[in-house]
């Protein structure tokens, strides 16, 4: 049933938007309750949409009442957590052995950690961009392994195919998550090293990223120690695994973390996609993407965010990128 309400389209996952309907956000009862006043505007879509992994994320959904709800697993066990817009901030209700743990973190996850004052458009799409969304806010959930693992699953391969792995394997090797929210908690750090090679190719999953996904399994403690350092730091940790590149591990830290600097390299439409926007040149690369990003030095990703947001993109001129299916070979 996840994300049957309000589908967001591809443009929208790929900015980091999900669509979250207008409700009254209810509580469902039974879980730990939490009231958070946030000090200006935040809007759920926007700060919430990077942790979806496609419109059917067994991890992730949003209600027709105007609630999002997610599965997490932390470090003191599975919880469910489920936010919506309150007259007076933003309701929470947790549920399962980690429900402490994410209610504590719930500042963090929405942006609270976050200093979108530093930031100063310096292009005139990039202004209007900004002025429309003053509730977006960059989440932190301080948990790494969570963001690695369907970062990784997306590596060279559509978008598509990847959420249909991540859905696969949370559902056949995670757990029912706990409360109402009929979601999944994906598999542990030990589950995902234990997965055998015919599930993994079951799920489309070729051997290169399955074997960087059990790699980083078995480091995963150290791993996590990521979440709490400093970009740069934390970007050594993630890429010290073998299979690990700047593409996995900015996209990885730009969630765990709130990195609002870790800007994406080695992408095959972004750079395209900012180079249209700012310049009309569509056939922009790393270093010309980078160059135009640079006066927005230590907040490139959300300028970058913010870019993609716009929706000013390149028309398409060649076919989709060819969709494989290992699973049926």
């Amino acid at each position: 049933m996840a994300g049957r309400f309000d589908p967001p389209t591809r443009t929208d996952l790929r900015a980091g938007r999900t669509p979250v309907p207008a409700g009254t956000g209810a509580q469902a009862g039974g879980g730990t309750g939490r009231l958070w006043k946030p000090g200006g505007p935040v809007d759920l879509g926007l700060v919430l949409g990077p942790l979806r992994r496609g419109p059917a994320d067994p991890t992730f959904r949003t209600t027709p009442d105007g609630s999002v709800w997610r599965a997490t697993r932390t470090p003191v066990g599975p919880a469910t957590l489920r936010v919506s817009r309150a007259a007076d901030g933003v309701d929470a209700e947790a549920w399962g052995p980690g429900a402490g743990w994410v209610l504590d973190g719930l500042p963090a996850l929405l942006g609270a950690e976050d200093d979108p004052g530093a930031f100063v458009p310096r292009h005139r799409l990039v202004h209007a961009s900004h002025r429309r969304r003053p509730g977006l806010r960059l989440t932190r959930t301080g948990l790494v392994l969570e963001s690695l693992i369907p970062t990784v699953l997306e590596q060279k391969v559509t978008s598509d195919e990847a959420y249909r792995s991540w859905r696969r394997l949370v559902r056949l090797h995670g757990e029912p998550a706990p409360g109402p929210g009929g979601l999944y908690v994906m598999p542990s750090a030990r589950a995902w090293a234990l997965i055998p090679s015919w599930d993994w190719h079951r799920a489309g999953v070729d051997m290169k990223r399955s074997a960087t996904i059990v790699r980083a399994a078995r480091v995963a403690a150290r791993l996590e120690e990521a979440a709490s350092m400093e970009l740069a730091q934390a970007t050594a940790r993630l890429e010290a695994v073998p299979g690990i590149g700047p593409w996995t591990s900015a996209e990885t830290l730009q969630r765990s973390n709130g990195a609002a600097d870790a800007v994406t390299t080695g992408d095959l439409h972004l750079p395209g996609i900012i180079g249209y926007a700012l310049t009309g040149n569509r056939d922009a690369d790393d270093a010309e993407m980078l160059e135009l990003l640079a006066p927005y030095a230590g907040q490139r990703h959300r300028a970058a965010r913010l870019i993609l947001l716009a929706g000013h993109t390149p028309p398409r001129r060649a076919p989709r990128m060819y969709r494989s299916d290992i699973s049926r070979l």
